[in-house]
């Protein structure tokens, strides 16, 4: 048999690259689910990423997530197939094209025919696909790629259409005029799940202007004049100067009350009355203004005069007309320019009298078409005026072009300026707010009037809600605020789009609109060509190879039932509804594939960032429960923001961005998956460090490598290949029942958590079990029984129990790090062949032997490395050797089991810190001072604005209260007239030192460390002194773990006693035959401690 392979160090990237081409050659992908064929699906989705743009460091965390559950579900025996797939149309492509032509939306059609331009959308739509592919392979990512669905072929948009023409049945497809988000950097509309992107809204400045809108003296308005020459005006507020040209009417409340004030306009000092709110007059005007001198106003006063001159309900304003503010065109649609009523206004903010544009705005438009009130749109799609607004026409109302900070002149800024002039403005300031912008252009979008096609998806809200309550969502508040909330507040989904590259609306009208078909395949629509030839609108039958996008689709000319000529409307779909249709159309359902279909539908499990919340969360759930009255997922984890290690948002800008081929080169795949599962929950932001993944690599695969490495480098020196009979677990060793029972609990636990979808409280255990129990506790403490003695029942039972321990583990971490779990299993199994699988992903996750599982001694075994971690936390402390033996422990007593079960582990403690003794107290009165503090994270969430009495009351406790939430470990606190009931981590308990010994805590535990040295415990520190640096120089000189050795020293008198006392003991250490003394020594100088320099002679 051979012996396990022994490296001579660590190198994750060369295991890697070995571990991907035994995949490779082994096809173990496949082999990982033909050999589940006929077993239990777990059906996972593939959201499907652009190729237009190159993979980032994000990617590797999403696809983790990712993978690590797939990988889990097929080891517990289910069949995971993993479709890939390519996100292929929308603006992304779209304007990554343009700007590579150098072209804007309104040259497609002019300087470059549609069909070019979505020929280079084509082409350049998988320009990345070779660097995603070969992230995929080099992160580990199990995906098919070489059967993915791509959203650009016929195939899929068929099945697109399947869909449309299901909601179209259902009346779910509807067209209006309404006003919609609207980007014009982009060109198109927008959806409101699109504009709720994160990072669309963002905090700017703008100007502001409130206008005076003079009113028109008539019959109506004669109760707002108190003279024949005074100016009265209605003033509005908006932060939207340029929606001024097209205002067409103003609204206010019925039963708001109203005031007329006599004042000053403040930049022309010229007399005005203006009507507002009563409610908002402090607003505008300063406090006191109205006791000051009228007659005395200046213009240029700081303080301008006010006087209160009538009160009136908002009822009696309506129908008053007023002039036009700036007049350089009519309505032709309506009445313009008169006082309306609207449900929508408030005194929050503004005047209480709201400037109306129908054009720019939803609930002016509603309002105005309410009471036949006409629109002024005086902007284009571009984001422009047009030319008839005077010497503002062509400029754009956002900086669109891209001009810089330093001259770019903002076209608000000018029309509040000529407001000012004419005496139009009463206040014009600069004000921040909240302003929606393009989630792919970054511009700020405008509202516009659009014809557009609707999904009605607000008549199915409700089963949104309640099927949306069935989702398991990690976490839990995503699904049930950030998307249960949109869910509550759902619009209708804006599905238009005037773009070129994507799925052609599979809708064709008649020119007066008065019929319309709904095409829901190639078939359908070959049979209305056909009926099209028949009555000469169409010449010829669609070819086999007829493509479905534009303008080929364009020229499609169908008969409507009257013969009339029907054309398609031209808009595209939104692309997010090509994405939502991936369930269906990545099979080609329903056309083929049923039986497919329905075996991988709804998927058991989903995983993306947090931003598609409200866009492939959304969009697979809409379609799913409009169509099929089903979820499309029954478990979704929402990742957050991967930001760099300051925090901030990873750009080129700033140089903070990991290369991710560059990371996983350097460091391999797997301490960057582990890193990013293990540091912060999935759905949590991460930030990340390169520090972080270099700490990961050391602290748990260098350790669990040379874990691995020392086992076999026994084992190979014993020729142990775990061929001989197992050593039942009950007839081994307290230590290894305790690490068997250990192990168990792990597998029952992170078992447990990665069905849960909880990787970082799985990956945690395992960190915790390697690094405290198996690396620092078992093998540290049964080392002798490797390197020592005859390979009897004790040496074979600590092989089997390390073997067992490092077998778990691998297929325990296989998930997260799949290679060097690969790597660490087939060096074990490739020379016990002990199981009959070739590869760790082929094998069964472990299962649990509840038999093994020993709470008390897992309890007992704790108390051990507890007090020993806290017993050398103190000698760390005080600069106090672990080789120096120390008298005493002190113990005080937690309960009636701990004597016992300390009692049971006294020696493993003893030797553990070398000391002496263990003495137990029952009463610390007197003996140990304890405080106690608040642990303001634990109880920042239980106590929020009680808080501070809180502490105020906790810090007054005293011993007895101290002592009473430790045996209990629970507090009753009464804080501001409530009682709420405290666990012992909600508090912090310290201890003082007391003379001549040391005090230390772990919750509840306490420890006192006797620090007295007498002369025989100085002794004994120097022998285990000279007993470390003998073996030092065994293994500097190459010596055999077996081989013996003779000794001589040189005489000093730092270690006369100790060779005198304990010369038996160091000989035993070392394997030495002979230790002598001697004046002068040809060896090596050792320096012991405390400056104290020895020879040490070491001879075979």
């Amino acid at each position: 048999m051979k012996k396990y392979t022994e490296y001579k160090g660590l190198n994750l990237p060369e295991i890697d690259k070995e571990i991907l081409a035994f995949w490779e050659e082994n096809k173990v992908f496949d082999q990982s689910m033909d050999n589940r064929k006929d077993k239990e699906t777990y059906v996972f989705y593939e959201g499907p990423p652009s190729a237009n743009g190159k993979p980032g460091i994000h990617h590797v965390m999403a696809r983790t997530v990712k993978d690590l559950f797939c990988r889990y579900h097929t080891m517990k025996g289910k069949l995971v197939e993993r479709k890939g797939g390519w996100d292929t149309h929308g603006l992304p492509i779209e304007l990554n094209v343009e700007k590579e032509l150098g072209i804007t939306k309104e040259d497609i059609g002019t300087k470059i025919s549609v069909d070019e331009y979505n020929a280079k959308c084509r082409e350049t739509v998988m320009r990345y696909k070779d660097m995603w592919d070969d992230i995929t392979r080099k992160m580990g990512y199990w995906v098919d790629l070489d059967n993915p669905y791509i959203t650009f072929e016929n195939d899929y948009i068929e099945s697109v259409w399947s869909l449309l023409k299901k909601l179209y049945d259902k009346d779910y497809l509807y067209k209006g005029y309404t006003i919609q988000p609207y980007s014009p950097a982009a060109g198109t509309g927008l959806s409101s799940h699109e504009l709720n992107q994160p990072g669309c809204y963002r905090d700017v400045t703008d100007t502001s202007a409130v206008a005076q809108f003079r009113v028109v003296r008539s019959e109506k308005s004669a109760f707002l004049f108190d003279a024949d020459d005074e100016d009265v005006c209605f003033i509005a507020w908006t932060t939207t100067p340029w929606t001024l040209p097209s205002n067409t009417a103003l609204t206010v409340g019925k039963k708001i009350d109203y005031v007329k004030i006599r004042t000053y306009n403040p930049y022309t000092g010229a007399p005005v009355s203006v009507i507002l709110a009563k409610d908002l007059i402090k607003k505008w005007f300063k406090e006191g203004a109205d006791e000051l001198d009228f007659e005395a106003y200046k213009k240029g006063d700081k303080k301008i005069p006010y006087r209160m001159a009538g009160e009136f309900k908002g009822e009696e304003l309506l129908d008053i007309h007023y002039e036009q503010l700036l007049p350089y065109a009519q309505p032709e649609d309506g009445d313009a320019f008169r006082v309306l009523h609207g449900n929508f206004v408030t005194t929050s903010d503004g005047t209480g009298i709201v400037h109306t544009a129908p054009s720019f705005g939803a609930d002016d438009m509603f309002v105005g078409k309410q009471n036949g009130i006409g629109s002024l749109t005086l902007v284009d799609k571009q984001g422009k005026f047009k030319d008839n607004v005077g010497e503002f026409s062509g400029r754009y109302v956002k900086n669109y072009k891209n001009e810089p900070k330093e001259t770019y002149r903002s076209v608000d800024i000018d029309i509040s300026i000529k407001l000012k002039t004419e005496n139009k403005a009463f206040n014009v300031q600069k004000y921040a707010h909240n302003y929606p912008h393009c989630w792919r252009t970054d511009k700020p979008i405008l509202y516009y009037p659009l014809d557009s096609w609707f999904v009605q998806t607000t008549k199915a809200k409700d089963r949104m809600v309640e099927l949306n309550k069935t989702i398991n969502w990690k976490p839990a508040a995503t699904g049930e605020k950030r998307f249960g909330n949109w869910l509550e507040n759902l619009q209708d989904w804006n599905l238009s789009r005037s773009r070129f590259w994507g799925i052609p609306l599979p809708i064709w009208r008649t020119a007066d609109g008065s019929e319309e078909k709904c095409i829901g395949s190639i078939a359908d629509l070959r049979a209305e060509v056909e009926k099209s030839i028949a009555a000469g609108h169409a010449t010829e039958q669609l070819a086999e190879d007829f493509d479905l996008h534009r303008p080929y689709i364009d020229d499609v000319v169908l008969i409507s039932s009257k013969g009339e000529p029907m054309k398609r409307e031209l808009d595209l779909i939104d692309v997010w509804f090509d994405s939502g249709s991936m369930p269906y159309a990545q099979w080609h359902y329903p056309f083929e594939n049923e039986e497919k279909f329905k075996a991988n539908y709804p998927a058991d499990f989903i995983s993306e960032g947090v931003d598609q919340t409200r866009g492939w969360f959304f969009t697979l759930h809409a379609i799913a429960v409009m169509c099929f009255d089903s979820v499309a997922y029954k478990n979704v984890v929402s990742t957050g923001l991967l930001l760099a290690k300051d925090g901030v948002k990873m750009s080129k800008r700033l140089g903070n961005v990991i290369e991710p081929f560059g990371a996983i080169a350097e460091n391999g795949a797997d301490p960057i998956r582990w890193y990013m599962m293990s540091n912060a929950a999935p759905w949590d932001n991460l930030k990340f460090d390169m520090a972080g993944v270099d700490e990961v690599r050391r602290k748990f695969f260098g350790t669990l490598y040379n874990t691995y490495s020392f086992y076999t480098l026994y084992a190979n020196v014993d020729s142990f290949y775990n061929d001989a009979p197992q050593v039942p677990v009950a007839d081994r060793p307290e230590i290894d029942r305790w690490v068997m029972s250990q192990l168990n609990t792990l597998i029952q636990e992170v078992d447990a958590d990665y069905a849960d979808y909880e990787p970082s409280r799985a990956t945690r255990k395992v960190m915790a079990f390697v690094d405290e129990h198996l690396s620092n506790w078992y093998v540290r403490l049964c080392r002798r029984r490797f390197w020592k003695g005859e390979k009897n029942t004790d040496k074979i039972a600590a092989y089997q129990t390390l073997y067992d321990c490092l077998i778990t583990v691998s297929k325990l971490m296989a998930p997260v790090a799949p290679f060097f779990a690969e790597f660490l299993y087939k060096n074990l199994n490739d020379t016990t062949q002990n199981e009959a699988f070739t590869s760790v992903h082929l094998t069964d996750f472990p299962t649990v032997n509840a038999a093994i599982i020993d709470k008390d001694l897992e309890q007992r075994m704790s108390y051990a490395q507890r007090i020993s971690s806290l017993v050398l936390s103190l000698r760390k402390r005080e600069k106090i050797r672990v080789r120096q033996p120390l008298t005493k422990i002190l113990l005080p007593v937690l309960d009636d089991n701990f004597r016992v079960q300390v009692e049971g582990v006294k020696d493993l403690i003893l030797s553990e810190v070398n000391v002496k003794e263990i003495e137990y107290i029952t009463d610390t009165s007197g003996i140990i001072t304890k405080k106690i503090k608040p642990n303001f994270k634990t109880l920042g969430r239980k106590l929020g604005k009680n808080m501070k009495s809180a502490a105020a009351a906790i810090n007054q406790f005293n011993q007895a209260d101290i002592a009473n939430i430790e045996k209990s470990g629970t507090y009753d606190l009464a804080v501001d007239g409530a009682t709420v009931a405290l666990m012992l981590e909600d508090f912090i308990i310290t201890s003082d030192d007391i003379e001549g010994w040391l005090v230390a805590n772990d919750g509840a535990l306490t420890v006192a460390l006797d620090v007295t040295l007498t002369d025989d415990l100085k002794a004994e520190g120097i022998a285990r002194e000279l007993v470390n640096r003998i073996q030092n120089i065994r293994k500097n000189n190459d010596f055999n773990i077996t081989d013996r050795i003779n000794v001589t020293l040189q005489k000093h008198e730092a270690i006369l006693p100790a060779v005198a006392q304990f010369g038996a003991y160091i000989q035993e250490e070392v394997l030495a035959n002979s230790l002598e003394l001697a004046d002068s020594v040809d060896g090596e100088d050792v320096e012991l401690l405390d400056g104290v320099v020895v020879g040490v002679l070491v001879e075979s």
